[in-house]
């Protein structure tokens, strides 16, 4: 009986045993094959990048018929050994293509079962990628806390918080008493009492502006065929205000108040700011078209509400050489979701401005581009107070300008005495649904297409 039992005993650790190998075995072997699925994933998404290289915005594969498509993964010794399944789909806005997204399911021959599924977003980078984009130099204050990268083709000081990368198209330039070096001073590309300077980088490769900036011409023309166009108002320019239903009311500008000024690319004189609206006609609730939301204004534009959809609006002057508009941040601009379905690019031919009249503590959402001019608020002395200080600027997106920005001033002027105007706490973060997904046209730094996004689907 003894001998039986131990036996029996034996017999059960064995086959356990044995059971455990096989379990471990069939783990093993799911794994390596779910691990070559993976890669032959992979290599299905640098197929098409290779493709899309040699054939721009073909989305067939070369067959002119919808997919998926099947493309067969050899090994150089073994032959065929598993197949990549793509399926393409073109994003297009007012009529053009602005990215490709390719979803790649890879599987080996052997155990098909163990699929592994990649997503890829092909496109070109855009300016959403910043938080900021400066053909200038500049000063970030530091009260400044900066999350997203900040570039200028020009030097840096940088006594804020920044949280990724600083770069600078200069090794060395010349910081004056506008960027609080008294005397000049030459310093290095990017210089300060900031933190993070272990990400400051320079020199860098200059950011192309010329041909960062957007045609305004060609704007115009898809505006007139798939988007909003507006004419000139004959009058002080338009105020458009976004509805959370995908629409906005459009009100004509009679007449507006002054306020004396300095402006951030003239510091030698006080000049007047005619951007607080006194009188207004309402015109029309405007829809924008599903496929296009872009809207194009022949003119000046106080812009404020709550962006409903992807948007982009511009405020230019193509007919008129002499006339580049403003495009004014009348009052807070916030999204209905903020679950990337909803975005702004906001293009003033000119600056765009924050103006005297705004909420204490401001909020900005989406990528906002001085084309030619300077974004920022101008200095309001201590005459128009409370106004002239406000508490705090929270821009989530981007600010892409062609010369320096400024939110807050330091000023010196009889009956204020010594004193600052402007925004007492500056906030700046990116917008990474924006960086992967912008608004129609919004520029692009590069015209080299790369994949913006790329993640693992759970199969």
């Amino acid at each position: 009986m003894a001998v039986l039992v131990f036996a029996g005993v034996f017999a059960l650790l064995i086959g356990g045993l044995t059971s455990f190998i096989f379990v471990q075995n069939r783990l093993q072997v799911a794994k390596e094959h779910r691990e070559s699925a993976l890669q032959i994933a992979e290599a299905g998404l640098n197929y098409y990048r290779w493709f899309l290289a040699h054939n721009p915005e073909d989305i067939t594969n070369g067959t002119g018929e919808p997919g998926p498509y099947t493309i067969p993964y050899n090994d150089p010794e073994a032959g065929q050994v598993g197949t990549a399944t793509l399926t393409i789909d073109g994003n297009e806005q007012c009529g053009q293509i602005t990215s490709i997204d390719i979803s790649s399911e890879g599987h080996t021959l052997q155990k098909p079962e163990y699929a592994r599924t990649v997503l890829g977003r092909y496109a070109r980078p855009s300016v959403a990628e910043f938080a900021y984009i400066i053909d200038a130099s500049v000063w970030a204050g530091a009260d400044r806390d900066i999350r997203g990268r900040y570039h200028a083709n020009g030097g840096i000081r940088m006594d804020g918080t920044n949280q990724s990368t600083v770069t600078s198209a200069v090794s060395t330039w010349q910081c004056t008493g506008s960027f609080g070096c008294n005397p000049t001073q030459t310093q290095p590309g990017v210089f300060g009492a900031g933190t993070g300077s272990e990400l400051w980088e320079f020199p860098v490769p200059q950011i192309d502006f010329v041909g960062l900036t957007s045609d305004l011409v060609a704007m115009k023309t898809r505006a007139q065929t798939n988007g909003v166009y507006i004419g000139p108002s004959n009058d002080d320019g338009y105020r458009m205000v976004l509805r959370n239903n995908g629409t906005f009311d459009l009100y004509r500008v009679r007449n507006t108040s002054y306020a004396w000024s300095i402006h951030i690319d003239d510091l030698s004189t006080w000049q007047r700011d005619y951007h607080t609206i006194t009188s207004q006609t309402f015109l029309a609730n405007y829809e924008l078209p599903d496929d296009c939301g872009l809207v194009f204004i022949e003119d000046k534009v106080w812009l404020e509400g709550v962006v409903s959809g992807k948007i982009t609006i511009v405020a230019a002057n193509v007919i008129d050489a002499n006339n580049d508009p403003d495009l004014i941040l009348n009052n807070n601009i916030t999204y209905s979701n903020y679950d990337g379905s909803d975005g702004l690019t906001a293009i003033g031919e000119h600056s765009v401005l924050i103006p005297l009249v705004v909420p204490s503590s401001m909020e900005l959402h989406g990528v906002f581009i001085a084309q030619r001019g300077y974004f920022g608020r101008n200095l309001y002395r201590c005459q128009y107070a409370p106004y002239d200080k406000r508490t705090l600027l929270s821009v989530t997106g981007s600010i892409v300008s062609s010369e320096r920005v400024g939110t807050k001033w330091s000023y010196s002027y009889s009956g204020c005495g010594s004193t600052w105007s402007g925004f007492d706490t500056r906030e700046n973060a990116y917008d990474r649904k924006l960086a992967t997904d912008p608004p129609p046209l919004t520029p692009y730094v590069s015209d080299e297409y790369r994949f913006v996004e790329w993640r693992e689907e759970n199969n």
